[in-house]
């Protein structure tokens, strides 16, 4: 009798986990409905931050659960930009997963970025980058983002912000902190070079 609780218990228990993962599974179609409030800067090709000046970030073709993990960090307040936490605050999970598999269904871009740095010293600083996000940037590792085609200037503010602990990842912080301005922006250039890279999300 014994033995058959504890299978039941087991049971349950997996049974419970595949429901969770059910819920937590993102609706494209409903993450394109609930992505609407976020074109107004990520569906537009080129639009920048207001201050400081840079490029919105590319999300197309992201990994789901980067999205996912990103928004998170943004509702925590973890990671400080006022309308992203704004839009983040009363996002659920669901809204969250669905916004994130709307987003990682984008076709990679083909679009070149302009670039400021040396591209051949920023792959060779980019090695000790390759492991978590792959050597060109296209890394398969779901929970680190893609960089490939990501604009060169979102790169380096985001760099600057692991370096100055503005923006709290401990083990990006512990990799940015060596880095010099100059290691910064060509590593930048590097990863915004490589083609079939993150896009604009569009309809």
């Amino acid at each position: 009798m014994k033995s058959e609780t504890l299978w039941r218990l087991f049971v349950a228990a997996i049974c419970c986990a595949l429901l969770g993962s059910a819920q937590a599974a993102g609706d494209p179609k409903a993450g394109q409905f609930k992505f609407d409030t976020c074109k107004g800067c990520h569906a537009i090709p080129g639009y920048t931050n207001v201050y400081p000046t840079y490029h919105v970030p590319r999300l197309g073709g992201q990994h789901a659960e980067y999205i996912i993990a990103a928004l998170n960090e943004y509702k925590a307040g973890n990671r400080q930009h006022p309308t992203m936490t704004a839009n983040a605050f009363d996002l659920t999970d669901q809204d969250m997963a669905d916004i994130a598999a709307y987003v990682a269904a984008v076709k990679p871009a083909e679009e070149k970025n302009p670039i400021t740095g040396d591209v051949e010293s920023g792959q060779k600083k980019a090695q000790t980058c390759a492991a978590c996000h792959g050597p060109d940037g296209n890394g398969p590792a779901p929970n680190f983002p893609r960089l490939a085609g990501q604009h060169e200037d979102y790169l380096i503010k985001s760099l600057q912000d692991y370096k100055s602990g503005k923006r709290k990842n401990a083990i990006m912080n512990g990799m940015a902190a060596p880095l010099s301005a100059t290691d910064i922006t060509n590593l930048s250039a590097y990863f915004a070079s490589q083609p079939k890279g993150l896009a604009a999300v569009h309809d």
